[in-house]
Order: C-alpha cells, then structure tokens, then sequence
C-alpha cells in the first residue's frame, strides 16, 4: 500500500528522516515498508537496517522525475533490480542520456505508473497506481480497461500539515522561488501522509483485484542485501595468492633497501605483518595503494602516508609511508589486527596541483565503472537556512543580511519573521545538496552502480550518493587520496632554487626532514611561519614554551597542539613536565620504561595499546579495541564493559593494587578518546622539517614558494612581510618582469599579476606568455597594441605601478590610456611590422603625494609595498617597548603599537563555571617582529576589536615557559593619515583604511578544563 515513500533525502521535497519514517510504519502497525526517494538510494542501506530491526519487510526503489515531472516509481525485486535502476539514473547523471518516459528496460523491478502517464503498453512487470481519491475516476472506460493492471499508491512525503506547509516551503526553495507564487503542480497534494492500513483498504473493496496486484508486488519484492562481504576490489592480481606473492616479494626488497643490515627486530615484524594482512585478505588494499605510490614516483610527485598506516613496517617498505614504525615504537595493532571487524585505511597526501593527476590515473587504472567518490549530505547550514527561508518570504536583500548575519535580538520581530523561525527550526538537520567528500575513493570488485547511482557534482569526478559511514557498513573501504598545499610549496621551493640558483635539495634526506642544527635553533624560537602545520599562533608559542630543538619533540608537539588532546589536560601538563622534569613522579615503572619520552603521559593513541599492554597485560589488539571502543568507535556498552573486566581481571594476576589499577584505568578513560596517532603526528613533523629547513636556508625562495601556493594559516600580506624579512626587496606586479605568480631575481621579489583581483584571470596569463613570445612590452602603447584590454583593467594595472619601466607618472599613463583605447577600440590586436610612433607630449609635472602609491596597492593587492603601514599613521610614536624586549617585562604593564595579523576566538568558562568569550591575537611591531595577546571578557567588553589595522595596545606581560603574551586591559584602534588621493571628499579619504584586512579564526568547541580539573597525579602512586 504504501508503495511510494519519501525522506528527506528526496532533497528540498520530503519532511522526514529515515529513521522517522520506519518508527511511523511500527506505530501504524505496518508489516511492509518502500522506500521511495526521488532520483537518489542515498537512504536505502539504512532504511533496510532499521526496518529488520523492527521486524518489517523493506522494500527498496526510487521514484524518477526529470524535471520535477514524474515518470514512474521503480521497486525492486531484488539487489539486482537497484542495480538497474542505478545504471539508468547514473547514464542520465554522467552521460546525459534521457530517461525513457515510458517501458524503462528494467527487468528485476515492478514500474508503477501514476494515471498522468500512462504508456501506450504495459509490460508484464509495469503498473498503474491509483490513489484512494482517484476511485471516482474509474467509471471512465479509458482507466476500466486497465484495472487488472493497478495497485494501491499512497504516497507519503510529510508527517502533519505543519510538515505540509514545511514541504510546500522545501519546494519554493528548490524552484528559487516565491512560497505565494507556488502552482498546485509544484508540490505533493495534501494528503501524502501515513493513515491507518485498514482504512485505506476498506476504500478498495470494490476492487479486490487492485489490492490482490498490490500484495503480488509486495511478495515478489525482496532485497537481501549482505553487509558482511567485502564490497571492495578483492585483488590487485588475478587471485588472493599471487597478490600475497607479490606483496611478499615487493615487502622483502624494500626491507633491504630501508633496512640494509638486515635489522632482525625489522626481518620478523615484517613477517608478522604480512601474516596479518593475509589472513585479513588486505593484500589487494596494500598492493593497489603501493601502485598509486608508484605511479606518483614516476611522475615526478611528492607524497606524504600520513595516519595510522604509517604503523606499518610494510607501508615503510613499500614506500607508501616514509615513517620508521621501529625508530617510533609504532604499533601494527593501531593500524590493523585480527579483531578489527573492518580494514581501516590508508591516508595519503600529495601536492593539490598533482591530486587530480593522481585521481585521473586511478580512475583511468580501475574503470570508471569500479571507482567513484564517497558522497557526503550538505545540510542547511543556519546562514542558508536564514537566507533561503527569507528569500521564499520575499524579504529584501538588506533584510535577509540582517536574518543570516545576526543574532535573533536584533531581527525585526514580525509576522513573516516568526514564521521563518518556525521553519528554520524545523530545517535543522535537513540535507540541502550532495556533494563529494573531500578525499574518499571507492574502488569496488563489482560494478559500484550495482550499490549506488552515481552524480557528477562540480568537481567532475562522479559520486556515489551515500556518505563514508554507509559505504563502510556495506563493506566499501575508502582511499584517501588528500591533497595539501604543504607539499606544493616544498616542491615548487626545491624547484625555484634549483632553477634560480643551481642548487639541488634531496629535500627527503632524512639528515634535512629529521634533525639539523639551524632547523632545531628555529623550532625553538618558533620561527615557522611559512611551515606545514607549526606555522599558528598557537602551535608556535607552544614551541617556544617546550623550546622545541629536535625532532621527537616535534613529533610529541604536532599531537598535543590537536583541540582534544588539549581538552583533555594532557598539554599543559606535557609543557609542565618537559620543563620540570625534576617535579613529578612517574606513579609507575610502567609509564616511565613505556611512556618517559612523553613523562608518563598518555600523548599517542599508540600509549594507550602500550599502557594495556605492558601494565594491564593484554594483548596488543585487546589495547587497540580498548582504545576504539574507548573513542566510542563502533562498540555496545556491554562490550566496553567485558574489556573493562578483562583489564581488571588481568592487572588483578600481575598483582597490582586496586587503587593503582583503578587511577591507570581512568587515566585510559579520559585519554583514549583524545589522544592523536602518533605516526600521524611523526609524519607531519618530516614534511615541517621538509619545509622548515627550506626557510631557514632559503627563506625568500621559500616564501615566494609559499605566496604561490595560497599561503597557509595567515594572508598574504604576511607571507609578503616574511620574505621583506628575509632579505628580499618586495616590487609591484609590472608587465614586464612579473609572472601570472610571485617569482625572484635574486633578492628582487616581483609580485605575480594572479595578487590583482581586479584583473581577469585570461588577462593574467596572457600578459606574460604574449612578453615571452614576443619579447618586452617597450611603452603603454605597444601594450595596448598587443593585449586585448579594457580601459579599467588598465587603469588597475596603471595604479599598481605595472608600467613604471615607462619612466612616466601614473595621471600621465591614464591620460595615454584613454587616447590609446579610443583611437584602437575598433582594430584587432595585432603586431603589425611597420607601427605609426604615438605623437610625444608634454604635460604639466604634477606633485604626487608619495603615500598615494601606498593607497593604491591597499586598494588594489590588499596591502602596502612601497611603505610600511606603520607609514601611514598620523603619529610618529611607535611604542615604549618592543618585541625583541618583552622578555624582560614579565608582570610588568607595556605599552606597545602594533598590527593586527590575525586572531583567534576561544571559548572559556567564566568565575561561575558558565562559557565566556576571549580571544588571542597576533601583531607585528613597527619592527616587524611578531607577539601575542591575550583579550579577556573585561577588557573586551570595553575595548573591542574594530577590525584590521594598527592599535595602540595597554597590556600586562606574562612570561610561561619562555614564550611572553600581553594580557590587555585597554586598546584603541590608530587612525592613518587620510588618503591623499581623496583629499576634498572626507569620507572617501577613509575607505581605504577601513577596508584593512585582519583573520578571524571562530571556534565552536566547548571550553577546555581548568588546571585543577585535568587530575593527572605527579607522584608516585603506592
């Protein structure tokens, strides 16, 4: 009966969620449950699942519509018949090939027609729905004819009318227009809500051959599906035994090659590693990920196996991580065991400019039938839920800013605008769009449309239409394949040196990404900025209050700097014990043989397997699924519970005291689920040394690496500032020695034409191919005459100073300009051999204020070249102290100007223990230098941030641990000089300074614990 079922997943149409679609069918006592969505199985897996857990019969299909029009509802018989239905939605998804109105070739499904489409001829295994209001219609001998061939169709697409209402709003949304000028043919009628079973019955009495087709349908429909098999590509060869074959002999070659004295601890975990992946059949996964490592090697590509993969000894030896398990004591169990219920995966980061490369060659390798991305569900965020719901009601533009951007005090509160609260309440939760999940791969042994049809979203790689959690339940394991600009910019600086200086890195010698002196000397400083993740505020005070100088430091850092493990208490007590190791005790011989590299404390999810296993006296897989279960990863209370006695029962045999057994299980308890991998965090330390020892030996290259790349943490301006820093004399974009990106002569940093925003991405590629095939633009004109240009695209060019090579004044080159654009508006482009010289003449010399230029390049690049910004302030004082002094002014009160960088919102709990509000900010001096400050609630009440620019700042200093922060109590913002360009319009003379750019990072986490709430004992315990 009902036959034609839709959730949420049939985006911006249906009102209910999976799981309160099948608690509807239990209430109304339903055997027999189809689900329905339009276009899309996105829900299917889970609706199956619940529906068995209750003891109901699912029936799985999709209802088809091409452009809002329905065709026909498909149900499947079998796994099969989903299958064809994803292949003919996938062909019009992909391919663009039309959906067939009528007799769609779908052997293994019943096709029910709605009466609005009634094919000339009905196959054996096609259908007419007829609703109970549309009985009345039968009398006409047209539909009499074709009752033997009806079912019983009631839709379902809401709850109540509050949802009707919620579904008809859903609907204006998706035509992007407004709910009043909705046609009755745009929405779902008003009776496509669950009613009682015999009641709906009761209404086709008079036509029990209609009901006896609807129970012939519902017999024949069954969809067994086997969530236990593994979905993925079973063999890199032709068969399980030739791939153990070859992962055996591909593992032995790269164990003597990274292993040349034959390491016996290294021979015999290599044995046991590959005992391990054969039992678990994931040969085929290490042999597929090695061959995508290998392609990347003969491309020339960079990489980085990051994760818990790189607990492998044969990830190490094939090459897919670069991380030594033994030199870390990294665990095989974190990454795989025998009691994992599914393969966990490989994480591999590559360059973003050589991703798609890689994507391409694994889609080329597997089949476009075989591989697709994992899809994820977009949600209605509240911005969109605000804007679309207002746009529905017809609200203006300026109110729909103040809906979206603004907290409900200062919304009008009227009639319309209640009833979008009403609604965008209701939306919570409610996905808006699918789209592709940033890394996930799916490489499957069947054809992955027998499981799911496939989209092509924006990016151009097809996508499955469910997210990484139900492609997991199904048994489709994931690659991530990741993408960074990290790499890029190690890259492009490794090949910027060698093009510019001759010099070639080995930049993955281990003596360069482990431990070299001047590269520890900046760790320590927390000069890092630039570097692949030490480069925040936040992680560069925290090297700085460890004073950072080696690499297994590092290591440890790039894990507690990580928002949970910082919850959980474990940094700062790390920071106390690195710098007081004579101040605790280890309450344990355990902690201090197994975790004295950390000071006893929990630092890695790989301590926790350690602390099992070496105190408790588990066993190194019994650890990891403490570890998991612990991370609330997949397991049942009961289960936590039978691992929790089983440590207990085990530490009782070793002989340890309750009370010591009790403290280390809690210690387990509040870490597991914080802790970071630690052959994550080892990986990402090689590639900050990687890059680390590229800026301290090549700090300009570096950095214009790095502008190149989009930078990392901070904008622009403050790569720009570190290269100024490093020795570099930092010029204007200029058509003649600019590139499309920022390069260097020497010490000379041209800034690339692809920093004016203004100009048109073909116009900043052209401008330098058009100079080298042609040679140097010789004047304004001969420029005009070769690029096709607009008069304000060249104005923008002229402001910025592109033409200063002409030796002529800006108010010179706009009067060019003008005369060259109109008397050429009308000729094609071209470089003719025998060229009419412009007429010379002579104009006025004009005074230029020398900060005009300044105020150009704000206006245009974001920021100022040809001066400092501190230039620009109306006064000439620049602080009673200065950064390279804070040191000594520790619980002294400074005075201190500055430029705001960036700054960071931080939740915190206020005297009463309720959430309070401060931030940290970072600044240069007039300097140059950088520091921090710390904003309390107080003083930000009274002296808030306005914004980008230079403050005057009021603050006491407080030194920890080496690394000085000033807690302000007052701050104002500083007024430049007014813009010279706008000297007689007042209020246009201001734009300039307060369109200042600043980084605001917001966070939404709950606030950390206070010191005295984190319990981590510092002595020895009895």
């Amino acid at each position: 009966m009902f036959l034609n079922c839709h959730t949420y997943h049939s985006l911006r149409y249906g009102t209910i969620s999976v799981e309160d679609l099948v608690q509807l069918a239990v209430e109304y006592q339903l055997k027999v449950l189809a689900l329905t969505d339009i276009n899309t199985v996105t829900g299917i897996y889970q609706f199956y699942k619940l529906c068995q857990d209750r003891g109901i019969q699912p029936i799985v299909g999709v209802d088809i519509r091409v452009e809002n029009e329905q065709h026909y509802i498909c149900l499947a018989k079998n796994p099969k018949g989903i299958g064809e239905v994803n292949r003919l939605l996938t062909d019009y998804n992909c391919e663009g090939i039309e959906i067939p109105k009528v007799n769609p070739q779908l052997e293994n499904c019943f096709v029910i027609y709605s009466l609005q489409n009634i094919p000339e001829v009905l196959l054996e295994h096609e259908f007419i729905g007829i609703r109970h209001d549309e009985l009345n219609l039968l009398v006409k001998p047209e539909l009499k004819s074709f009752i033997h061939k009806m079912v019983i169709l009631h839709p379902v697409t809401f709850k109540t009318d509050e949802e009707y209402e919620l579904h008809k709003v859903l609907r204006a949304i998706d035509g992007n227009t407004l709910f009043t000028k909705l046609a009755e043919t745009d929405h779902c009628r008003n009776n496509e809500s669950f009613v009682d079973k015999k009641k709906l019955l009761d209404q086709f009495t008079d036509y029990p051959q209609i009901i006896e087709n609807t129970k012939i349908i519902v017999a024949e429909c069954s969809f067994n599906f086997d969530f236990k098999t593994p979905k993925n590509k079973k063999h890199f060869t032709d068969s399980k035994e030739s791939d153990f074959k070859l992962l055996s002999k591909l593992a032995y070659e790269g164990l003597a090659r990274r292993y040349p004295d034959r390491n016996r601890q290294a021979v015999e975990r290599v044995e046991k590693e590959l005992t391990v992946i054969d039992q678990l059949n994931f040969c085929g996964y290490f042999l597929i990920t090695w061959d995508i490592i290998q392609y990347s090697n003969r491309m020339g590509f960079m990489h980085v196996g990051r994760g818990s993969g790189a607990n492998s000894i044969i990830a190490y030896c094939l090459g897919i991580s670069d991380i030594c398990p033994l030199e870390l004591d990294l665990y095989f169990e974190r990454f795989l065991n025998l009691n994992r219920k599914t393969p966990p995966d490989f994480d591999i980061d590559w360059s973003w400019k050589n991703r798609d490369a890689i994507l391409e060659y694994i889609f080329d390798k597997y089949g476009k039938d075989h591989v697709a991305f994992c899809g994820t569900n977009v949600e209605f965020k509240r911005k969109s839920r605000f804007r679309e719901l207002g746009k529905v009601f017809g609200l203006p533009k300026d109110e729909l800013d103040q809906l979206s951007k603004k907290p409900k005090e200062q919304h009008d509160q009227n009639a319309v605008v209640q009833d979008i609260y009403k609604y965008e309440q209701m939306m919570i939760g409610f996905p808006n769009q699918r789209s592709m999940h940033s890394c996930g791969i799916l490489i499957s042994e069947e054809p992955i449309t027998n499981y799911s049809a496939l989209e092509f979203p924006p990016k151009e790689f097809p996508i499955v239409q469910f997210d990484m959690h139900t492609a997991e339940e199904i048994g489709l394991e994931k690659f991530d394949i990741l993408s960074q600009r990290g790499l890029g910019t190690i890259k492009d600086a490794v090949n910027l040196i060698e093009e510019k200086r001759g010099i070639t890195i080995d930049i993955e010698d281990t003596a360069i990404s482990k431990n070299e002196a001047r590269c520890n000397e900046f760790l320590s400083i927390g000069k890092t900025i630039g570097c692949f993740y030490i480069e925040s505020p936040a992680m560069r005070g925290l090297l700085r209050r460890l004073k950072c100088d080696n690499y297994k430091v590092l290591v440890a850092a790039s894990s507690i700097i990580r928002p949970g493990v910082a919850q959980s208490g474990m940094m700062r007590e790390y920071i106390f014990r690195h710098n007081h190791p004579g101040q605790f005790e280890y309450f344990h011989e355990v902690f201090e043989k197994e975790l004295g590299e950390t000071y006893g404390i929990m630092v890695y999810q790989e301590d926790v397997i350690k602390i099992a296993l070496h105190y408790g006296g588990v066993s190194a897989e019994n650890g990891d699924v403490l570890r998991r279960a612990m991370s609330g990863k997949g397991r049942s209370l009961s289960a936590l519970q039978q691992l929790k006695d089983d440590f207990f029962e085990s530490c009782k045999k070793k002989g340890h005291p309750e009370q010591l057994s009790q403290e280390v299980y809690r210690q387990i308890e509040s870490f597991a689920g914080y802790s970071f991998c630690k052959a994550h965090s080892a990986s990402y330390a090689v590639e900050s040394y990687q890059s680390l020892y590229l800026k301290a030996y090549y700090p300009i290259e570096f950095m214009v690496s790095a502008i190149n790349n989009g930078g990392g943490f901070y904008r622009t301006e403050v790569y720009v500032h570190e290269a100024k820093m490093a020795g570099a004399k930092i010029h204007n974009p200029c058509v003649n020695l600019s590139e499309f990106q920022t390069t260097v002569y020497g010490t000379d940093v041209y800034l690339g034409l692809m920093h004016i925003e203004k100009l048109e991405a073909a116009v900043k590629l052209f401008i330098p191919q058009e100079r080298k095939e042609h040679g140097d633009y010789k004047s304004l004109e001969d420029f005009v005459k070769r690029v096709n240009i607009g008069i304000e695209t060249l104005q923008t060019l002229i402001f910025v100073g592109a033409f200063r090579f002409t030796g002529k004044q800006k108010h010179e080159l706009l009067i060019d300009a003008r005369f060259l654009l109109s008397k050429n508006q009308h000729k094609t482009k071209m470089i003719s051999l025998f060229e009419e010289p412009q007429k010379d003449y002579q104009l006025p010399l004009i005074e230029r204020n020398p900060f005009e230029d300044a105020f150009d390049e704000i206006e245009i690049l974001g920021f100022p070249v040809s001066y400092s910004i501190f230039d620009l302030l109306k006064i000439k004082y620049r602080g009673d102290v200065m950064v390279k002094d804070l040191l000594k002014y520790h619980k002294k009160q400074v005075r201190m100007l500055a430029y705001l960088i960036s700054r960071k919102h931080v939740p915190i709990k206020n005297k009463y223990g309720n959430r309070d509000d401060m931030y940290f900010g970072t600044w240069i001096d007039a300097n140059g230098d950088y520091f921090d400050t710390a904003h309390f609630p107080d003083s930000l009440s009274k002296f808030p941030f306005k914004e980008g620019g230079i403050y005057l700042l009021l603050g006491t200093v407080e030194v920890d641990y080496h690394f000085p922060t000033v807690t302000i109590t007052k701050m104002e913002k500083m007024p430049l000089i007014a813009d010279p360009r706008y000297s007689m319009d007042e209020e246009k003379a201001k734009e300039v300074e307060n369109g200042l750019r600043e980084d605001v990072s917001l966070t939404f986490r709950a606030p950390y614990p206070q010191e005295f709430e984190i319990g981590l004992p510092r002595k020895k315990l009895i």
